[in-house]
């Protein structure tokens, strides 16, 4: 059974919990004899333009001090986003995270300037059977994965699994997650300006009247979507098995790697961090959780999100809890130790 750490902490000073992120880190690290490599990147969310409930930087500052005292090298790490927003580019995501205050560390963008470079990793699971991982996740082998307890429109909620799913996945994984078909033109918005026949690496796409995509060359990198000027080119949003199909990139983006997962459940929100604009909350802040285990902490901290609050809130996300469990990615079955 796994063991699933928790402070619990409901007050809203972003440097007390980050020491509770830290004290926890140090129980894991203790507990399970955990050595650090030379380099360790830290896996985070820097909120959408506009959101205001993400996970403020200054949690991150005591782990980032402990970990630069013993001689790791930090990086924050992440991917660009599958829709048209302040995190779709490189660029765009950069300037969103620097001006939401995360100068602490360099910063890399895993999946490139536009969301096409990604390393495909080999699972053989129902519904995917290889995930596109952005590039610069395979260079290391651990990784500190801190998330964001709060609810998910398609999803459930978010947490550990949707930090491994969607933050590791390169823009057409994500694409394959929702979707798994070519994007769509919309050919009212389309002016045949030829940018994404240019950009397309794979020949994919040729112009007529408007741009077309052949969907037996293209390989779902999405890129077009990120560099077409008009926004002409969108996801299909189909949502088809899209739970399973997180939480089968959730057990690739994990494949063979070293993860510690911390999970702040504060500002619990309706949707995601992903959401432009502010939210209201939706339940009371926590606390703070880390496991070994992605699956038994957000199994966890939906239980206590629940059971806190006396309402069945975000209880559809328990089909991702299963699919990841049958994967062999964790156990929903944990021990909770508070500290």
């Amino acid at each position: 059974m796994a063991k699933v750490y928790f402070i619990e902490d409901k007050s809203s000073d972003n440097a007390r919990l980050g020491k509770d992120a830290l004290n926890l880190l140090k129980k894991i690290v203790e507990e399970n004899g955990f050595q650090f490599a030379k380099e360790v990147p830290i896996k985070v969310h820097f909120g959408e333009k506009g959101n205001t409930t993400y996970i403020r930087p200054e949690c991150y500052e005591a782990v980032i001090g402990y970990l630069r005292s013993i001689g790791v090298s930090l990086l924050y790490i992440d991917t660009n986003t599958l829709y048209r927003g302040g995190r779709m580019t490189r660029d765009r995501h950069l300037e969103t995270a620097k001006s939401h205050g995360f100068t602490q560390i360099p910063i890399t963008i895993a999946d490139g300037e536009i969301g096409t470079e990604y390393t495909e990793v080999e699972i053989k699971k129902e519904y995917i059977d290889k995930c596109m991982i952005g590039k610069a996740y395979s260079r290391y082998e651990q990784f500190i994965v801190m998330s964001h307890f709060k609810g998910h429109g398609e999803a459930g909620f978010g947490g550990a699994l949707k930090q491994l799913a969607m933050g590791f996945a390169s823009r057409g994984g994500k694409m394959a997650q929702h979707s798994g078909i070519s994007p769509v033109v919309n050919a009212s918005k389309c002016t045949a300006c030829g940018t994404c026949v240019e950009k397309c690496a794979f020949d994919a796409i040729y112009l007529d009247d408007v741009a077309v995509i052949d969907e037996k060359k293209c390989v779902g990198c999405a890129g077009c979507i990120a560099v077409c000027p008009q926004g002409a080119i969108r996801n299909a949003w189909s949502g088809s098995h899209f739970k399973n199909k997180m939480a089968e990139y959730a057990y690739g983006a994990a494949k063979g790697k070293e993860i510690i997962y911390i999970t702040f459940a504060h500002n619990i929100t309706p949707d995601c961090d992903c959401v432009g604009h502010s939210m209201s909350l939706v339940a009371e802040d926590i606390g703070v959780f880390a496991s070994m285990d992605p699956v038994a902490l957000d199994t966890a901290c939906l239980d206590m999100v629940q059971n806190r609050s006396g309402e069945k809130l975000f209880e559809e996300g328990r089909a991702v809890l299963r699919h990841a469990e049958k994967t062999g990615l964790g156990s929903m079955s944990y021990e909770l130790v508070e500290i």
